[in-house]
C-alpha cells in the first residue's frame, strides 16, 4: 500500500512505496503525520512534480469502495487511439453505519411514544408543520453522503488529486416490477440486463434460490415458467445454479419444491420483499455527484454497466475497492494486488449520558468526561503488558473507563478487557473510524 507524502509546508506530493518511506524516516528526512492511512511529512523539501491522480468511488448502501489511482494516457502504437491505463495506489472499503443510525432513531421514537401514551414525563409532541429543505435526506442516508465526501476531502488533502470518478448506478424498481408502465423499450436499454441481474444478485445474496449454492455461476430463472404464463417482471425472477435450472425446467415452482415447503415459503417471501439497499442507493446517487462537483475538480459520472464491463474485460475480482478502480473509462489496469484498508464508521460517541432499561428509564449513568488518563474511546493505542494473565502486546481501539482499566478492540478478534492505562501508548487519536488491514485482493 502506498504511503502518502506531504512536503515541508504540508502540501501533498506523489505517494511513495513503503520501502522509500522507511528510508526517509531512518535518515531523519521525514516525520510521521498519521499512522492509518500512513502519512509522512518531508522536512527538507517544498513542492515537486506530480502526476495525474484520480479518486474513484463505487457507492453502496452498506460499503463504499474507494480507489486512488494514477492515470496514464498514451497512444496505441497500432491504432493510434489514446488508451487509458490506471495504476491503483491505494484501496479502501468504507463501511457505513446507516443501519445503526436508523435503529437508534426508531428506538428513540418508540420510547417517546410510550412515555406519551402512558402519561409519563415527556417532551410535548411537535406538530408536522415544519418544512424540509430542498435536497433533504434522512439521517441514515445523509451519513452515507457525508462520510463518503469526508474521505474524498481527506484524500485530496493528502495526495495531489486532479479528478474524481463516481459510479452512478440506478435500480429502477418501478419499471422492473412493471415494464409495461411506459413500454418495454424503456427497460431494454444498455443497462437492462445488468440492472436486473445486479438487483437479483443483491436480493438473493449471490446464492441459488433452490439449493443455496454460492461461488458458482448463477443464471436468471423464471419462477413461474414463461411456458405457463410467467412474465419477465422482477417479482417472477430468481437466481439458480445450472443443475437446479435444468432440473426445474418448465415445472411450476410448487411442483419442483413440493417436498420442501419451508424453502418454497422462503422463496415466496423473497420475491415479494423489495431490496431496501436499492432504495438507499437511489436516494443518494445524484446527491453524491452534486456534492463532488462543488469541489471544483472534474467529476466523471459513469454507470454500473461500464464498471462491470471493465471488470470482466480486465479479469479483476469483484470487491468494492476494485469495482471503484474500474469506474469510468479504463482500457488497462496496472498492479491491483494490493492490501485493502477496511474503514468502519464508528461515530464520535453520544450525547446520551445514561443507559436505558426496556421501559425507557435510566438504569445507569455514564461519566460526564470522555477523557480519562489522557485517552478517549476510539483512540488507537498499543499496550505492552509484561506480566500477568494478560501478558502480551495488543494494538487496537480503546474503550476507556474512569477506573483506568481499558478495553482494547482488535480487528477480527474478541476485545481484550482490563488493560491498565499505564501500559497503553497512543498511536493515533480517535477520528470516528476504525481501521483494519485486509489481505491483498485476489
Amino acid at each position: 500500500m502506498s504511503v502518502f507524502v506531504l512536503d515541508k509546508r504540508k502540501k501533498p506530493l506523489m505517494p511513495c512505496s513503503e520501502k522509500r518511506a522507511r528510508k526517509l524516516l531512518d535518515a531523519g528526512r521525514a516525520v510521521v503525520v498519521r499512522v492509518v492511512p500512513f502519512t509522512i511529512r518531508l522536512k527538507d523539501r517544498v513542492g515537486g512534480e506530480v502526476q495525474p491522480l484520480q479518486v474513484k468511488l463505487d457507492p453502496g448502501s452498506k460499503t463504499t469502495g474507494i480507489a486512488l489511482v494514477r492515470v496514464e494516457d498514451e497512444a496505441d502504437p497500432e491504432s493510434g487511439e489514446m488508451r487509458r491505463t490506471v495504476h491503483p495506489l491505494w484501496l479502501g472499503h468504507l463501511q457505513h453505519r446507516g443501519a445503526a443510525i436508523r435503529e437508534a432513531l426508531q428506538a428513540r421514537r418508540a420510547l417517546r411514544r410510550r412515555r406519551r401514551s402512558q402519561n409519563l414525563r415527556h417532551r410535548a409532541p411537535r406538530f408536522d408543520n415544519r418544512t424540509r429543505p430542498e435536497g433533504w435526506l434522512a439521517p441514515s442516508l445523509r451519513h452515507r453522503l457525508e462520510t463518503t465526501l469526508s474521505w474524498v476531502q481527506r484524500l485530496c488533502r493528502w495526495t495531489p488529486v486532479s479528478a474524481l470518478a463516481v459510479e452512478r448506478v440506478r435500480f429502477d424498481m418501478q419499471a422492473m416490477q412493471n415494464p409495461e408502465i411506459t413500454g418495454v423499450e424503456y427497460q431494454q436499454g444498455t443497462l437492462h440486463g445488468y440492472t436486473v441481474r445486479e438487483y437479483l444478485l443483491e436480493k438473493f445474496q449471490r446464492q441459488c434460490a433452490y439449493c443455496d449454492a454460492s461461488d458458482v455461476s448463477l443464471q436468471v430463472e423464471h419462477v413461474q415458467p414463461r411456458a405457463l404464463g410467467g412474465s419477465d417482471r422482477v417479482s417472477n425472477l430468481a437466481l439458480a445454479c445450472p443443475p437446479c435450472n435444468q432440473k426445474k425446467a418448465a415445472q411450476p415452482v410448487e411442483v419442483f419444491l413440493a417436498k420442501q415447503p419451508e424453502r418454497l415459503a422462503k422463496l415466496r417471501r423473497q420475491l415479494k420483499t423489495p431490496l431496501h439497499d436499492a432504495a438507499a442507493v437511489n436516494s443518494t446517487r445524484n446527491a453524491i455527484v452534486q456534492v463532488l462537483r462543488k469541489s471544483g475538480l472534474p467529476v466523471e459520472a459513469s454507470d454500473g454497466g461500464r464498471t462491470k464491463y471493465n471488470r470482466l474485460a480486465l479479469s479483476v475480482p469483484k470487491i468494492y475497492a476494485l469495482d471503484a478502480a474500474c469506474v469510468g473509462r479504463v482500457d488497462a489496469i496496472g498492479l491491483w494486488q494490493r492490501p485493502v484498508l477496511g474503514i468502519k464508521a464508528t461515530g464520535r460517541g453520544s450525547y446520551q449520558r445514561t443507559r436505558l432499561d426496556g421501559s425507557g428509564f435510566p438504569r445507569g449513568y455514564l461519566t460526564r468526561s470522555k477523557w480519562h488518563y489522557g485517552f478517549q474511546t476510539g483512540d488507537r493505542i498499543r499496550a505492552e503488558v509484561q506480566t500477568g494473565k494478560k501478558a502480551g502486546s495488543y494494538t487496537g481501539r480503546a474503550a476507556v473507563r474512569a477506573t483506568g482499566s481499558f478495553n482494547i478492540q482488535i480487528a477480527g478478534q474478541p476485545a481484550v478487557q482490563g488493560i491498565n492505562h499505564r501500559h497503553c501508548r497512543l498511536i493515533q487519536r480517535a477520528d470516528g473510524y476504525g481501521y483494519a488491514f485486509q489481505p491483498k485482493a485476489a
